[in-house]
């Protein structure tokens, strides 16, 4: 160890435990039972890309990659950083971003669609989607989509590789939870047969500002503001579909790779944004990831 923080979660052989979300071993039970921890990527005043631990309002540098952080590998730096000082990234890198659509009934219904309680509908939006806490959704031209509304929701970052994962063990390849807002041109999705280009612009992927570990994904409510007004106000206990079951159904299908993002759908309330506009979504015991439009 380079250095302890003598009152916070990197005091000596704490430090482990900061990180840990899904090392070998892990059962999903020890995942929403360790205390919540904050885990950001961010950007330093000599332009370096770190990952830290939140503590306060200061983040503790970590030396290691997010594969290893997942593990429970992870190993303070000696640097803190004020949380106000420091440039908030997307939380993590994907080499995908699975997205869940229709496991709320409500918005099913919403957008012409129906929750199916035995499968999701699946599709992914591409890495170039995704933006960071307080950067900007830049609205299309008029002539590809004039629709565009938002959707919170709850995204999980797998932690481990894994594929034909049991649905008891689900659970235990989460590392943490994030804030996510599936930006949609809702007229693209009603026409075209798939969702590819309705979904799939670039900052159509709003997520962060930082991944949560230890917390509980069931009964997390989400609401989502427009201008300061709510327009979404759900909770994940609404869900059609369980979150072990969707990591589950999911792994049998394509690979979950350590960093993976998975959205879990939108509430109901979705509705349009036009520039000008700050949208708000926000997740119980996780945070606020907040956006302007242009």
């Amino acid at each position: 160890m380079e250095k302890e923080y003598h009152e916070g979660i990197l005091a000596g052989e704490h430090l482990a435990a900061s990180c840990v979300g899904t090392a070998e071993g892990t059962s999903a039970e020890d995942n929403t039972a360790t205390e919540s921890k904050r885990i950001v990527r961010y950007q330093d005043s000599d332009g370096n890309i770190h990952y830290g631990v939140i503590e306060g309002e200061t983040i503790f540098q970590l030396a290691n990659e997010f594969a290893e952080i997942a593990a429970g590998t992870c190993s303070y730096e000696g640097t803190e950083v004020a949380l106000g000082d420091a440039k908030i990234l997307i939380p993590v890198e994907p080499s995908k971003v699975v997205n869940f659509g229709w496991t709320f009934a409500g918005h099913a219904k919403e957008t012409g669609g129906t929750a199916n309680l035995k499968e999701p509908f699946l599709f992914l939006k591409p890495q170039s989607a995704l933006i960071a806490d307080k950067e900007t959704i830049c609205l299309p031209p008029i002539d590809l989509t004039n629709k565009v509304e938002l959707e919170g929701e709850v995204a999980l970052v797998i932690g481990k590789s894994g594929r034909n994962i049991p649905e008891e063990e689900a659970l235990s390849y989460v590392f943490g939870y994030t804030v996510f807002n599936d930006v949609t041109a809702r007229d693209l999705t009603k026409t075209d047969p798939q969702f590819t280009r309705g979904k799939g612009f670039d900052t159509f992927g709003p997520i962060g500002p930082w991944v949560v570990t230890g917390i509980d994904p069931t009964h997390l409510r989400i609401v989502t503001t427009l201008n300061g007004k709510v327009v979404q106000d759900g909770n994940t206990s609404e869900m059609s579909l369980s979150i072990p079951f969707l990591i589950s159904w999911v792994s049998k299908i394509m690979t979950l790779e350590p960093g993976d993002v998975l959205a879990l759908g939108s509430p109901s309330g979705t509705c349009p944004m036009k520039s000008g506009d700050v949208v708000t979504v926000e997740v119980e015991n996780i945070g606020k990831l907040t956006n302007y439009v242009k």
